[in-house]
Formats: C-alpha cells, sequence, structure tokens
C-alpha cells in the first residue's frame, strides 16, 4: 500500500464474507466504511468497533442495497466523513433455494432487486464519485461459482450471479479510458450462515438430512475442504490493491478447486 490514506466502502459487512473483507483491508491500510440492512447495526458497530482496533477510521451507513438513492447517499457519507472515496465492494447479497418450475414472480423480483440491482447501483454511486473526484478507482463485485455454472435449486441466485458477471465484463469495457477498474470474486462453499441455510433448504427438497447437502459439496472440493471468509477477503485484498492495476473485466473463483473455469 502507498503511503495515502484510501478510503474503501463494502457492502453487506455486518458480519461473514463481508465483515473479513472490510477487516481485511483495514489491515490493508484502508479507512472502511460498512452499510447493510438495519436490523444488523448492533453487528455491523461490532465490526466497526474491530476496525478501528486496527488503527483504521470506520463506520456504519445503514442501508439497503436494493435501493439506488440509498447506495449513491451511502458512498456520499463514507466520502464526507473519511475524507477520501477509492474502492467500492458490492457484497451484498441474498440466497433463495427453489426448483426452477416453482420460481415465483416475487421471488425473481426480491433476488434481482438485491444481487443484480445492488451492484449496478453501486457501481454507478461510485463511478460518480470517482469522476467528482476525477480520479481513478477500483470496483469489486460480489460472484459466485454459481456465476461460472448452474446449481439445481439454485437457478434463481445462479442466474443473479451469470449476470453480475456479465455487468462486471461490461461496466469494465466502459469505463477503462477512465482508470476504473471492475472485476469481482466468486466464492464457493464458504463456511457462513448463508450456506447453513442452503444446506437446509436444499435438504428440505432433496430429501437429504442436515449437512448433508453441505458435505457432499465439499467433498468435491480439491483441496478438501470448505473455505473461510478469510479466504475469500485474501482475493478482494489483492483486488484492492495496486498490484491488480492492470487487471480488469475478471471474475476470480475462489472455490478451492470446485468449479473449473
Amino acid at each position: 500500500m502507498s503511503s495515502i490514506v484510501r478510503t474503501a466502502l463494502v457492502t453487506g459487512a455486518a458480519q461473514g464474507i463481508g465483515k473479513s473483507i472490510a477487516l481485511q483491508l483495514a489491515k490493508d491500510g484502508y479507512q472502511v466504511a460498512i452499510t447493510d440492512l438495519p436490523f444488523q447495526g448492533a453487528k455491523a458497530e461490532e465490526t466497526v468497533e474491530e476496525i478501528e482496533k486496527l488503527g483504521s477510521k470506520s463506520l456504519f451507513i445503514p442501508t439497503d442495497s436494493s435501493k439506488r438513492s440509498e447506495l449513491f447517499d451511502a458512498v456520499e457519507k463514507a466520502h464526507k466523513e473519511l475524507g477520501s472515496f477509492n474502492t467500492i465492494v458490492n457484497n451484498a447479497g441474498i440466497a433463495q433455494i427453489s426448483p426452477v418450475v416453482d420460481i415465483r414472480p416475487e421471488d425473481l423480483s426480491k433476488i434481482s432487486d438485491v444481487n443484480i440491482g445492488g451492484t449496478i447501483w453501486g457501481i454507478q454511486a461510485a463511478v460518480k464519485k470517482f469522476e467528482e473526484l476525477k480520479q481513478p478507482g477500483k470496483i469489486i463485485n460480489a460472484g459466485s461459482i454459481a456465476s461460472h455454472q448452474g446449481f439445481g435449486a439454485l437457478g434463481l441466485y445462479s442466474a443473479s450471479k451469470f449476470a453480475v458477471k456479465g455487468i462486471t465484463q461490461s461496466a469494465a469495457k466502459e469505463l477503462a479510458s477512465r482508470k476504473i477498474t471492475v472485476n469481482a470474486y466468486c466464492p464457493g462453499i464458504v463456511l457462513t450462515p448463508m450456506w447453513d441455510l442452503i444446506d437446509e433448504k436444499m435438504g428440505s427438497y432433496t430429501g437429504t438430512p442436515k449437512g448433508e447437502t453441505l458435505k457432499q459439496y465439499i467433498e468435491g472440493i480439491a483441496l478438501g475442504r470448505g473455505a473461510t471468509p478469510q479466504d475469500v477477503a485474501n482475493l478482494v485484498s489483492f483486488l484492492a490493491s495496486e498490484k491488480s492495476d492492470y487487471i480488469t473485466g475478471q471474475s476470480f473463483l475462489v472455490d478451492g478447486g470446485l468449479v473449473y473455469n
């Protein structure tokens, strides 16, 4: 890291992967603003405290990433309160478990608004601020192994993450001339509450006991274990650093060898 103080905004960072990303960026020398839904406020404030213990400034901005205006406001507040703005990590997302034949219109709207809309609005908000500041910037989106391969009972989730991969490529092409890079990290089986939910819900469709779906997926990982949130944060650390300045439009798998592209 250079001696210049940098600021990142990480969405959906009260817990799980987002929290690990926020803490890692703080270790890398970033000031870190985090967002999450208002009901996650207590957990988010704990994350802020942990960041501040690392010696970095931080703040929590209650935000619904499906709401365009709220993401624009979050970027504005991050810049105003922390004094700079260099990187956004569009991490916030949800999973839905349902066979394709059971998908309802409201399911499609909900996951699209958060996973696709939240990514687009985050990109737009960051670009607006980068242009106001007349500086380059980094945009880092949350993809998934489901950005590269569709998974049974995760049709909508897979579709939304395929969309994130496409948006990442399109935005990278559009923004390269402005020296703004756009990349995505694509986690596999990360041992967080989201995968506990996926395991439970998929088990109800397949008739397998709790833990069995997760076990079957992990058995397919070449490195023999599920990911930790830190495994993902390590990749984001690289994408947020100068070491990735010549990389854009890419969606990097971080899955221990489960999906191969």
